[in-house]
């Protein structure tokens, strides 16, 4: 029985183009375009030379060809270059999928297909999902959840040679949400205003530059939480309830959950008096990011720790109507923050 290929990361799949290697066929789908748009994107601008381009290089729209027509293309010899490129993007709107399969089966060594299947997935039960995944790429992209923002704006930045502080990071995840494209442009704009001279994004610049609060926030939230710091987690939920455009007050929750989440796993870790053995745990990116979490031991018992989770949980499910006649968005939070710290 054949053994099952590894599912590829994006960071993998990245890796392994800026090396040179190349698969003939890459499916990249999924809900989250901002991946599927980072990986074609590359291929067009790197497999080939400007001047290959204009020669070996083709792209299409699903809503204007069929996968006949685009098995027709890559079957082609590339004229002026070692490969030819061909990608279909909004491949979602392709007809006669099915007929891509034989293609799939003995796909030209010399092309590189990109499908570029947005808003959905193809079922890979099918003979062509099956053929492509055997000799090339499937990728799936999926919407990032809140709690991985702040990670992922520390690694794009990291990839500009920009530091950013975590609680930098989860007052920009904060403002801008899971729209990674529209993140990315935040994140682009905090790059032009840096100094030359310090390359390092701070609270007082995120402020300045996107418009949210350096003090009432979800990473200050989280901060007055973990050392029970009662007033200042009041402050901030009254600030919310009283600016709704600043955010809403139940974008906290996912970041609650994965703290105290997180939490409970460190109660697990071998060592857990070690700053660098709860980072290690937890798969921190730094030993400093564990602080909060050995503040978060010493306050909240393991037991305690469950319960918060249960009730993290039970005011998601009310702050969406259930069980919750009439309780206002602030109300709830208050009532979960006095469960927290009582």
């Amino acid at each position: 029985m054949p053994q099952k290929k590894p599912v590829l990361t994006y960071d993998a799949i990245m890796r392994e183009l800026k090396a040179g290697s190349f698969s003939p066929i890459y499916v990249l789908m999924g809900e989250e375009s901002y991946y599927i748009d980072q990986i074609s994107d590359y291929i067009l601008n790197h497999v080939l030379s400007p001047d290959q381009q204009a020669f070996d290089q083709t792209v299409v729209f699903g809503a204007d060809v069929n996968a006949a027509q685009v098995a027709d293309l890559a079957m082609q010899y590339p004229m002026m270059a070692s490969r030819k490129v061909i990608v279909v993007k909004e491949a979602q709107g392709m007809r006669s999928f099915e007929k891509l399969e034989k293609y799939a089966e003995n796909p030209q060594p010399k092309t590189v297909l990109v499908i570029c299947y947005k808003n959905g997935t193809i079922n890979r039960r099918t003979k062509f999902m099956a053929a492509a995944e055997r000799v090339g790429v499937v990728f799936e992209s999926k919407k990032l959840k809140d709690w991985q923002l702040p990670r992922h704006i520390q690694m794009y930045l990291a990839t500009q040679n920009v530091g950013i502080d975590e609680k930098s990071a989860s007052m920009i995840a904060g403002c801008i949400g899971a729209d990674l494209n529209r993140l990315q442009s935040e994140l682009d704009k905090l790059l032009i205003a840096l100094p030359e001279k310090d390359r390092r994004i701070t609270p007082e610049m995120v402020e300045k530059n996107i418009g949210v609060s350096k003090d009432f926030n979800a990473f200050e939230l989280r901060s007055a939480i973990v050392n029970k710091d009662i007033f200042k987690a009041n402050q901030i939920i009254k600030y919310f309830d009283s600016n709704p455009k600043a955010g809403s007050v139940y974008s906290f929750l996912p970041l609650l959950f994965n703290f105290f989440q997180n939490l409970m796993i460190a109660y697990y870790a071998p060592n857990r008096g070690d700053k660098k053995s709860v980072a290690g745990y937890l798969d921190l990116l730094s030993e400093w990011g564990a602080v909060d979490y050995m503040t978060g031991m010493r306050n909240y018992p393991a037991k305690k720790t469950l319960q918060i989770l249960s009730k993290i949980r039970e005011t998601d499910t009310q702050s969406k109507g259930v069980n919750n006649p009439n309780t206002s968005p602030g109300d709830l939070m208050k009532e979960l923050v006095f469960f927290i710290f009582h």
